[in-house]
């Protein structure tokens, strides 16, 4: 077996229509989370069994080894569930779905909605990827399957139960230029799509340096495949994030398993991992998608003028352009401490705050939903709503300002106060 070797790294880290899209606005972990979840819910990694007997390595060398896999090519199943402790949405949910779809003329296969599924509960996936412009992952259900398939610059996703299709165009040259996923349509499919399954491992890594500890924890077994535990921990704090543990494939470095435990315990907010799995070339007609005839086909150019143009994420969430949705939020937002305990501050639009009751802008269902979500805090800053999951976490003070970060309520407290 592995030693528990050490090494420190270095870097940093419908009511109505309208009442509905008004209601999605203050949900922000909602979002937040659910867009963490559906990235995640993409890479693939599962459950372990067995203890191998593999050669000793230390945490820096495994590292190194996960950045120099070079494997892009795989297909194979993977299992993941999440638990961000979010309470169930019940009628809210419609609500969300066909504001956020557009309402009349949208799609029921568009990837932007679809992948919030991850979120929350159990869920089967299919994937295969060949390099970076061919991947293909399916979302299992009993009686029906959702697509998402990129094959170059074309980006397909289909839902068999209710048999739509989303269709859109990838502006590669916007995308080469280092703009993400920068589309012609102006209605950015998700990032996320697995290309390699080490893009969670190292987006975790990035968090690596004086506040983290980097451990190797001994062998596990991944889908028949031997593989080292790599275990990533906070060292600071008041963080909800307890450990991070990826199995990485003792042979290409390739992350299988990623299991995120929280501070306070419990059962994991995230454990994803390959049931089976293959490294070989999958076949071409993986990454090909023709509608079915009488498919409902939704142009993602259609759906951008029937949304606004300018609709995006930081239209429907104060504050959330801070959060990287625009380009607003940037100047309007500081950190607060570093590593995993940083907490952004952002001062929201108009200095608006969580109302108190339910209005015209904000539905009795919506209010309803963030009483359950939401602990009422007093302090020196005032008084406001802590809004929390099990991972990220929110203070909306009454006066305009948002603390959000992957940290407990007491700290979102403390920080808002020392800022006053």
């Amino acid at each position: 077996m592995a030693p528990n070797d050490s090494a420190g790294t270095s870097g940093g880290t419908r009511g109505t229509a309208v009442g509905r899209r008004k209601a999605a606005r203050y949900i922000v972990p909602v979002a937040v989370a659910g867009v963490a979840a559906a990235t995640i819910g993409l890479v693939p990694a599962l459950a372990s069994s067995g203890d191998p007997d593999l050669p000793k390595i230390s945490a820096q060398e495994l590292i190194e080894k996960i950045a120099a896999s070079d494997t892009e090519q795989l297909s194979g199943t993977v299992k993941i569930s999440t638990d961000l402790g979010i309470p169930s949405l019940g009628g809210l949910a419609e609500s969300f779905a066909s504001g956020a779809a557009g309402g009349k003329g949208g799609s029921g296969a568009d990837p932007q909605e679809r992948m919030t599924e991850l979120a929350s509960g159990t869920h089967t996936l299919r994937v295969a990827a060949d390099g970076p412009d061919k991947q293909r992952v399916s979302i299992l259900d009993d009686a029906a399957e959702y697509s998402l398939i990129r094959n170059g610059d074309q980006v397909w996703a289909y839902d068999s139960k209710s048999d739509e299709a989303y269709h859109a165009t990838e502006d590669r040259a916007a995308k080469d230029a280092g703009r993400g996923a920068d589309k012609k349509s102006g209605h950015p499919v998700p990032d996320g799509v697995p290309t390699t399954p080490k893009a969670l491992a190292e987006q975790v890594l990035k968090a690596a340096g004086p506040t983290t500890s980097v451990t190797v924890d001994g062998t596990a077994q991944v889908a028949g495949r031997d593989a080292y535990k790599l275990v990533v921990k906070p060292k600071q704090s008041g963080s909800t994030i307890g450990s991070a543990t990826i199995a990485v494939d003792a042979e290409n470095g390739v992350p299988l398993k990623f299991t995120l435990l929280p501070s306070a315990g419990g059962k994991a907010i995230v454990d994803a991992g390959f049931t089976k799995v293959d490294f070989s070339k999958p076949d071409a007609s993986s990454f090909t998608f023709t509608p079915p005839k009488g498919t409902s086909v939704t142009e993602a150019d259609d759906a951008k003028a029937r949304h606004g143009a300018d609709k995006g994420l930081g239209d429907l969430i104060p504050g959330a352009e801070a959060l990287g949705a625009g380009d607003q939020g940037a100047k309007d937002t500081k950190v607060i401490g570093e590593g995993w305990s940083a907490i952004a501050e952002i001062s929201t639009p108009g200095a608006a705050g969580l109302p108190s009751k339910a209005s015209d802008d904000v539905p009795a269902e919506a209010q309803q939903f963030l009483g359950a979500l939401g602990d009422k805090v007093s302090g020196k800053f005032g008084s406001g709503t802590v809004l929390k999951t099990r991972l990220i976490n929110a203070l909306v003070t009454e006066n305009g300002k948002v603390y959000v970060g992957a940290v407990t309520k007491d700290a979102l407290v403390k920080a808002a106060n020392d800022a006053s």
